[in-house]
């Protein structure tokens, strides 16, 4: 039976099951920042999911999601990554406006909207973000490597940006940078790492922070490096 949870105890389900990294407790301090909390608030939080059974704290290493705790996550995560679909492919949104209104729809709805959703979209494989849309085991990002990790002169194909926010979302579509772009790296600031990439739109700059939320594949006649997915076959969104 489902467990009823408001939108707060799920966004923090959610963020914990995005941040794990091969069942390592997530600090606490990273939970805090993901979500905009203290860390005293997040604190809080985790020993209120702890006494539902849907987290297990360990003081000074972090949280982890017990097995309840990732079923809840998961399929709040797939609710929210089909609503994606749904407002950029049925309702023609902006690729960069919908990861917000989606966080407001999954909450809203249960597994038969949910089922029918993914019915009318033909069960997408990802996100218009070009994120995997969870259906059986975890949902990790698509690509193990980053922009952060291209050296200057690297070609490369953007397929996901992960994880998401609004503001991150605008600043790249402003910048022609959604999933099926092309990118080259021109360089690396020595002092703060600010990259400049260059896009059929022109260059940009990147900190550290945000190129690590790139996900690429290997452009067309670059050498796949080691761990690097190739890109799934999705249609490309609208850029806004």
């Amino acid at each position: 039976m489902a467990v009823e949870m408001g939108p707060s105890p799920e966004m923090y389900l959610k963020s914990l099951f995005e941040l794990a990294r091969g069942g390592a407790p997530v600090p606490i301090s990273a939970l805090a920042d993901r979500l905009g909390h203290s860390v005293v608030s997040a604190t809080e939080m985790v020993h209120r999911l702890q006494r539902r059974g849907m987290v297990a704290h360990q003081p000074y290493r972090g949280a982890r999601l017990t097995p309840a705790g990732a079923d809840h996550a998961r399929a709040l995560l797939r609710r929210h990554r089909l609503w994606e679909r749904f407002l950029t492919d049925e309702l023609q949104l902006p690729w960069e406006s919908v990861h917000d209104l989606a966080c407001q729809l999954e909450h809203a709805v249960g597994e038969e909207v949910t089922d029918a959703l993914d019915r009318r979209l033909g069960s997408p494989a990802t996100c218009p973000h070009g994120n995997p849309i969870p259906r059986t085991g975890a949902a990790a990002p698509p690509s193990a490597r980053s922009l952060a990790d291209l050296q200057p002169g690297e070609r490369a194909n953007l397929v996901a940006v992960h994880p998401e926010s609004g503001p991150v979302l605008t600043y790249l579509a402003q910048h022609g940078l959604v999933p099926g772009a092309d990118v080259r790296l021109e360089s690396i600031e020595p002092t703060d790492g600010l990259r400049v990439v260059r896009t059929a739109a022109g260059a940009v700059a990147l900190g550290p922070e945000l190129a690590a939320r790139l996900r690429l594949a290997p452009a067309a006649g670059e050498r796949s490096p080691v761990g690097a997915a190739k890109p799934s076959g999705t249609k490309r969104p609208r850029s806004g």
